[in-house]
């Protein structure tokens, strides 16, 4: 039977190792149908939203699934790391008597304890392998440890500055559609000013923008779980705002040609839909309209008061609705699967951006009231 063990060790070896790799090496989108990631974040990502739903505040809420992300991190790491170490365990149980213990019995656990102090480099000393093959192997385990090291090193420092690369047009966003941002509050906050080159410069950042996020989530698809700094805002709100802007650009808009929307509207596409498969979203006939007759009125109405005029032809509602076919299950599949909110079109109700709000405004308000010819105003 130790050759089972063997056969099965290096089996394991080699599986992990495969995992690893295609994890944080290959830049792109796995379709085999079983990985060990994949299962990893699809078991523990089902325990982790099974406990936030009974998390009654929504802050609270998201701020415990924000722990997902960096945390489900170390513990893909360890379980990797603990995997090599059962795995050499079997390996070395499977070449029979070839390790010295002070003439005491190696069992199966010694076995493990000593592939761990090998992985790890700790160098005890207290087992030592007695033929050419366990030293072989020992030096194996231990070069690879050193590798794996390294890996932590290296891995954890490019996807954090994945993250803060993708956060930064996220919190542009904030004073340009609100918090949280929506499309109608993005075309009036610009309805002052429509002049194309402006609009076209916003739309070939957030085209670059779409595109590196693609980029960054298919190959460190733990950055779908990560949360952005505040409740009201994430990636998948702002990939949906701009498909909705973009959206409402080409359908038609006054003095505005959507040339570089639609560049911008392909772009966000292609992203919402591979990034649906990352994320493990599955479609649902079921999801609710999130623009009604009455939601579409009141935008016109809204963009109207701001100088905007939207497409009011008698095939207005068609040609929107068929765009927003195109994106609508993509996003609404991963809001669900992500416990993201997904935006408004418009919102319904007035609310400070996140850079009007502060710890101090209570207190500073109070102040300024105090002193006689001082006002306060909250809006934009």
């Amino acid at each position: 039977m130790h050759w089972l063990a063997t056969i099965g060790g290096v089996v394991l070896i080699f599986v992990i190792l495969l995992d690893a790799f295609e994890t944080i090496v290959l830049p792109r989108r796995i379709k085999r149908s079983f990985r060990i990631t994949a299962s990893f974040y699809k078991h523990t990502w089902t325990i982790w939203t099974r406990l936030a739903r009974h998390i009654k505040s929504a802050n609270r809420r998201e701020g415990f699934l924000a722990y997902f992300g960096p945390l489900s991190l170390i513990l893909l790491l360890g379980f990797w790391a603990v995997g090599l170490i059962f795995g050499f365990a079997c390996v070395q149980y499977g070449l029979g008597e070839h390790l010295q213990l002070s003439g005491e019995n190696i069992t199966f656990g010694k076995l493990i304890y000593h592939s761990g102090q090998t992985f790890f480099t700790l160098g005890y000393g207290d087992i030592t392998p007695s033929n050419a093959a366990a030293r072989a192997l020992a030096v194996l385990e231990a070069g690879m440890g050193f590798a794996f090291l390294g890996v932590v090193i290296g891995y954890l420092p490019v996807v954090y500055s994945a993250f803060a690369a993708r956060e930064i047009e996220i919190s542009l966003l904030d004073a340009r559609a609100g918090s949280p941002p929506s499309a109608t509050e993005f075309l009036s906050r610009l309805g002052c000013c429509p002049e194309q080159l402006v609009l076209d410069g916003i739309f070939r950042d957030w085209e670059r923008w779409c595109a590196e996020l693609l980029a960054t989530q298919i190959s460190y698809p733990a950055l779908v779980f990560f949360r952005s700094q505040h409740a009201n805002q994430s990636w998948l709100s702002a990939l949906t705002v701009m498909l909705d802007v973009t959206t409402l650009i080409i359908t038609g808009v006054d003095g505005i040609h959507p040339d570089q929307a639609k560049l911008t509207f392909a772009m966000a596409r292609h992203a919402a839909v591979d990034l649906a498969q990352v994320a493990k979203a599955q479609y649902s006939p079921h999801d609710a309209d999130r623009n009604t007759a009455a939601d579409l009125k009141r935008m016109r109405e809204e963009l109207a008061q701001h100088g905007v005029t939207f497409y009011d032809g008698p095939d207005a509602s068609e040609r929107l609705a068929e765009l927003r076919v195109l994106y609508e299950p993509y996003v609404y599949a991963m809001s669900r699967n992500l416990l993201i909110t997904l935006p408004p079109w418009v919102r319904p109700e007035y609310k400070k951006d996140n850079w009007q709000s502060g710890p101090w405004d209570r207190a500073i308000q109070a102040r300024a009231l105090e002193r006689p010819g001082h006002a306060v105003d909250d809006h934009f």
